[in-house]
This record gives structure tokens, sequence and C-alpha cells, in this order.
């Protein structure tokens, strides 16, 4: 799982995981439990109920475990639940903001596919949303066993296929309210921070939505595509507003300067070429040779206001993350 081949194997470029990572989706597959401790005692032949302890108890749970361990290391189950990460937009390891994410997705596929017998092309998208939406509400980040066990006890009411995806789904419409894209997420697009839940959903929604890189006719899905890396990244993070033009406006820290909606995708050349120039300079030059139909494309993808250039910063920052947070909320919806 840690080293690239030419043959068949586990390897991918979203995560590398550890034993640790693997026992884990083995036991929630296994106990539909979270925390750890409850699996420790169910090991140990511990009836959760009475409390009583027999060694017939503890070789039953063994075998349990050890045939959900043979599904979680199943080579087809990995490489089609990682499918339904691509078929979320997300391309490689750049933008996996919380392997934990990753990781107890992947045990609701498993829990899908071999508990309720539900076909690979009927889970894809279901999981596909669940991973998008777990990743950026930051859904496994604070508290990650807790938040597991809350969703695997909601189980306990599932009887089939069509009842688990529907749990997936009130849960996501529970959370991804009016309010949260109108306000939340432009809120949680308010940082510095050089990775992180927004941002990712951000470029994977680009990806859903077959955006085309800032000044370029490449597509953000191929250049994200590590298979396209060389000693240049082949897409670049630039800053609309460079960092030298700001500093001059008095704006001197990082947390100021490096705001993610201070940010665009760029192909690596453009950004050199770009360099410290100031948006009234470089973006006239720049959007002279699209016609008016990819210009407005382009706008909408990369979220920038009309004549943006002109803006001061603040205000630019402002309207820059709602019109963000509405491209990552088109992108979710065309994972349906």
């Amino acid at each position: 799982a840690k080293v690239p081949t030419t043959n068949l194997s586990p390897y991918n470029h979203y995560l590398q995981p550890d034993p640790a990572q693997l026992l884990r989706v083995a036991i929630g597959l296994a106990f539909r439990r979270g925390r750890m401790q409850y699996v420790y005692s169910l090991l140990r032949g511990k009836d959760l109920q009475t409390g009583e302890f027999s060694d017939y108890s503890r070789q039953t749970q063994f075998g349990i475990l050890q045939q959900a361990q043979a599904h979680t290391l199943n080579l087809q189950h990995w490489k089609d639940f990682l499918k339904c990460v691509l078929h979320a937009g997300f391309r490689s390891s750049r933008d996996i903001s919380s392997q934990n994410a990753l990781l107890f997705t992947y045990i609701l596929y498993l829990i899908g596919r071999v508990d309720y017998q539900l076909p690979n092309d009927s889970l894809r998208t279901p999981i596909a949303r669940w991973y998008f939406f777990a990743s950026l509400t930051g859904r496994y980040t604070n508290s990650p066993e807790s938040a597991l066990e809350s969703d695997l006890l909601q189980l306990r009411e599932v009887r089939d296929g069509a009842s688990f995806v529907a749990m997936l789904n009130r849960n996501i419409q529970a959370s991804f309210t009016d309010d949260y894209w109108a306000v939340t997420l432009p809120e949680n697009l308010a940082t510095a921070a050089s990775r992180g839940p927004a941002l990712s959903a951000y470029h994977a929604a680009l990806c859903k939505l077959d955006a085309l890189v800032l000044f370029s006719k490449l597509k953000v899905s191929d250049l994200l595509d590590p298979a396209h890396s060389g000693t240049k990244s082949a897409v670049e993070r630039h800053h609309l507003f460079p960092k030298k033009y700001l500093n001059r406006l008095g704006y001197h820290e990082v947390v100021q300067t490096n705001q993610i909606a201070n940010y665009a995708l760029l192909e690596w050349e453009d950004n050199v070429r770009i360099s410290d120039s100031e948006p009234r300079t470089y973006w006239p030059e720049y959007i002279s040779k699209f016609e008016a139909d990819a210009l407005k494309c382009m706008m909408y993808w990369h979220a920038l206001p009309d004549d943006w250039h002109a803006l001061s910063y603040d205000e630019f920052l402002r309207i820059r993350r709602v019109r963000m947070a509405q491209v990552i909320r088109d992108g979710f919806m065309k994972i349906s």
C-alpha cells in the first residue's frame, strides 16, 4: 500500500494506510463501534449487556473480526471505494484534509456493500456525497470516535440498502441547509490555512464542474492529477492580489495576504509571468485573449466578481468567499 508498482496493488494517491487505521475500519465493519474501549471488551469475550465473560463469546467475536478484516483488505473493495472518492471530485492526497473522513467513509462503504448487499454502482453516488459532506464539515475532526459511534448507532434501525442510503441523505440534508451555504461556509473560508476542508472542497467542486484552470484551456481535474506533476507542479496557487502589492497597500501579515479567497489555480508558467503585477495591470491583459462566453465561465468557476481587480482587497475577499461557497455547492450537487 505504500510502494508504487506497475503490478496490481493497493497503492494509491489518496492514502497509504498503516495497520492501525485498517484495523479500525475492520472493527467498524465487524462490530459497528467507533469507540475502541467497547471493542477491547468484546474481544475479551464480554457481553456488553450482562457484563459476563465467556471463551465462546471471545472466539465468536474474533471470528467476526476476521471476516471483517478480509472484506477490509479486499483489493476490489478498496479500489471501488477510491472510485467513490474520485467521483466526489478529489484527485489526490493534496486535497484529503482528513484521513479520518476517508477511512470512516470506507467503513460505511463496506457496511453498504457487505451487510446491505448494495451493488457498487448503487453505492458510488451516496458514498461520494457522504465523503464530500464529511470532509467539508469536518465531521470526524473533533471527537472522531464519538462522531463515528453516533453514525454507526443510527444503523441499528436500518434494515435494508434503501434505508441505509436514506440515513446518509438525512444526515447530509440536516447539515447542508441554506444557512450553511450562505453564511457558515463563507465564514469557514475566511482563513489563511494552506490546507483545509473548505479549500479541498472548492478544488473538488472545480473538478466536478469540469472547470478550466484560470487563464488556461486545460482542466483543473487533469492538472490536479498527480500523474501530471513534474519538477514543477502542473498547477500552482496564485495570489490574485500579489503579496508585494498588498504590502504596499499596508497588508503585511501572512494571515492577511494568504487568505484562501486570495488564491486561484494557475499553470506555473502563468504564475511566474504574473509575478508581483497588480490586478489592474495583468487582468485586462489576460482577459483580452478570451471571448465573452469563455470569460463568463472562467469568472464563475474562479468565483471572481465583476471588476474584482478594481475592488478594495477586503471587499474582494468578502464577495469572493460567498461566490466560492456557491461553486462548492454547485460541485456537490453535480455529484448527484
